[in-house]
């Protein structure tokens, strides 16, 4: 190989789900071993790998997408190597070890099939925003990646009384044990958020995890109704 490739080259694998750089996800794929992944993520493979766009197991869950909250999916099967990316995105890796999370359906990437999965409302902010908001729950024994636009920081809330506050358009996941309501801040509309011009932040509380993205892009923007 050209001396100036080489360091581009594919690391061994070592885990089922790995990052290659900072934005792209490298998935070891096996037999009945089957990945739901974003639909149109997929850049490139290895082996013998197919494609099943929007599965049966899809299809029943997606009737809780009503307010379109829900990331379109493709079932990819096979043996090789799988190589996902969503427009240059920053590609974040979780081991879920029997833990849970819930992700905003813009920033889901991919995830084992095999782990339990649907469409939630998150509770405690009807008032704010109309219908309330709705996110994709993951929970069990393996693997998931999240895209940020930009390199993410995780905020560990800690478990105590203080609340963390976060802009809804950055907001990428949360530990779905967190307690969350919505607050409304007229003395700082001008400076806080990019929002309608009103102040809105998510509040979160207990103990957990909350990832945040650098970006607040209309694109990104978890789908707030009112």
């Amino acid at each position: 190989m050209n001396q100036p490739l080489a360091g581009y080259a594919p690391a061994p694998v070592t885990a089922r789900m790995e990052n290659h750089g900072n934005h792209m996800l490298k998935v070891a794929m096996q037999t009945g071993n089957d990945l739901l992944a974003r639909v149109g993520s997929m850049v490139a493979y290895e082996g013998f790998v197919q494609y099943e766009p929007n599965p049966p197991a899809v299809r029943q869950i997606a009737k809780d997408w009503m307010t379109g909250e829900g990331a379109p999916l493709m079932k990819c099967s096979g043996d090789g190597l799988l190589y996902l990316a969503d427009y240059g995105a920053n590609v974040v890796v979780i081991n879920l070890n029997g833990d849970g999370i819930s992700v905003n359906a813009t920033n889901l990437l991919a995830f084992d099939a095999h782990l339990t999965w649907g469409v939630e409302r998150v509770k405690g902010l009807a008032k704010f925003a109309g219908q309330g908001l709705w996110n994709t729950r993951i929970s069990g024994q393996g693997w998931v990646a999240l895209t940020s636009r930009g390199k993410p920081i995780v905020v560990d809330c800690g478990g105590g009384e203080d609340e963390t506050y976060v802009d809804p358009d950055a907001l990428v996941a949360w530990s779905p044990n967190l307690k969350v309501k919505g607050k409304r801040s007229f003395k700082a509309q001008s400076l806080i958020g990019r929002g309608s011009g009103e102040a809105y932040q998510m509040a979160f509380s207990g103990q957990g995890i909350v990832v945040v993205q650098p970006s607040e892009d209309s694109t990104d923007r978890l789908r707030i109704r009112g």
